[in-house]
């Protein structure tokens, strides 16, 4: 197998691939990228490729809709990173309220008789503790479940609102976490206000003028997932007018940068060690498992679908999800006669996989009928 890097990758992932891979940056007719923020928006992809694995939770730097369209399944890490993010989370906190970085910054211009410059300016870096404040947390995934557990920890009150939360993250909550129904629910109640969900059409702008009028005055607002989440130019003049006191994004723009109360951090949310390796080590066992077995785990364009290995034959089918499919496929199997042992089958929005094992051996015969069936997007021989 051939593993082209896109990025640096940390050496503890790259290991977990094997000796039987070929890994490296200029790698032709790949079977599999290994990514973490370079885009491939705009790439063309080898007829090759059969997956790609980004080492980190956000996929907004990947075509996810024409990668399904050409038998391309596109893995992330969710959770991987999620400690490191929520440490810089809770320090937004801390620098939401206290000006903590505009402290140092003055402390570092003083010269001569420090200690009574210090004594007389300090006053005008105080704010507010977060203990007894009440925090926001939109989005309860890997991240935002963690987020709140430790604000709640810390004595802060905590409401959360997530109307896609799963019953897993749903049981990790602490019972100190209030549940909002809807944001405009939340908007209200809040002192401080923390972003935790992805980057999709559903949420692009989601922080913008109409919602910032639904929240208090003097709110702080952390977004650590994507900077699209908020409008820059709302948020700006919100921070102007008073209505929002703080604003500390981990996605600095042009236009954000010199405001005051608005703090750019680098985008250092998981720029840990820990992180970084945490998050290759899990998208090279993705690929592993998907380009050795045709195991689907953690993919953001392609449904769910794994099976032990039984028999010694496999197939991996990537289709359209339309009616009719799964009869086509195993007629087109049994038509070569091979007879299908084991089988698992799963679908997800447009795209579909399953799963075919035999004892018999799937000559190139099959697979070419398999591929000639209208929806069918890609075909892989895993024998």
């Amino acid at each position: 197998m051939k593993v082209k890097l896109l990025n640096k990758i940390d050496k503890k992932g790259l290991a977990e691939l094997g000796n039987g891979y070929t890994v490296g940056e200029d790698i032709a007719d790949a079977d599999a990228y290994l990514v973490r923020s370079a885009s491939l928006l705009d790439a063309e992809f080898p007829a090759s490729l059969r997956a790609i694995a980004r080492a980190g939770a956000g996929v907004n730097n990947i075509p996810l809709d024409r990668c399904a369209e050409q038998g391309i399944v596109v893995f992330n890490t969710p959770g991987a990173n999620a400690n490191g993010v929520k440490e810089l989370a809770i320090a937004s906190l801390f620098i939401a309220s206290r000006r903590i970085t505009e402290g140092i910054a003055w402390a570092n211009t003083l010269t001569g008789e420090v200690g009574k410059q210090v004594e007389k300016g300090k006053s005008a870096f105080a704010g507010p503790e977060i203990s007894g404040k009440t925090l926001g947390v939109i989005g309860l995934g890997a991240i935002g479940g963690i987020v709140a557990n430790a604000a709640a920890s810390l004595g802060m009150k905590v409401v959360g609102c997530d109307p896609y939360i799963t019953v897993n993250a749903a049981w990790s909550l602490s019972r100190d976490v209030s549940k909002a129904d809807s944001y405009d629910e939340l908007f209200p109640l809040c002192d401080y206000i923390t972003l935790h969900v992805p980057s999709l059409p559903s949420t692009k702008g989601m922080i913008n003028a109409e919602s910032i009028a639904k929240m208090r005055d003097g709110v702080r607002i952390i977004n650590l997932s994507r900077g699209d989440i908020v409008n820059s130019d709302d948020i700006i003049a919100a921070v102007k007018s008073g209505k929002v006191a703080r604003y500390v994004t981990d996605f600095p723009d042009e236009k954000l940068l010199g405001i005051d109360n608005i703090i750019c951090i680098p985008h250092l949310g998981a720029s840990t060690p820990e992180s970084e390796e945490n998050c290759a080590i899990m998208a090279a066992r993705e690929l592993t498992d998907f380009l050795e077995n045709g195991n689907i785990h953690n993919s953001v364009n392609y449904p769910e679908i794994s099976m032990p290995r039984i028999s010694a034959h496999r197939i991996i089918v990537l289709h359209e999800n339309i009616p009719n499919m799964l009869a086509q496929v195993s007629s087109a199997i049994s038509a070569s006669g091979v007879n299908i042992d084991h089988m698992v089958s799963s679908s997800k929005n447009t795209s579909a996989a399953a799963l075919f094992d035999s004892d018999n051996e799937f000559s190139a015969d099959v697979i070419a009928s398999i591929s000639a069936v209208s929806g069918v997007r890609k075909a892989i021989l895993l024998s």
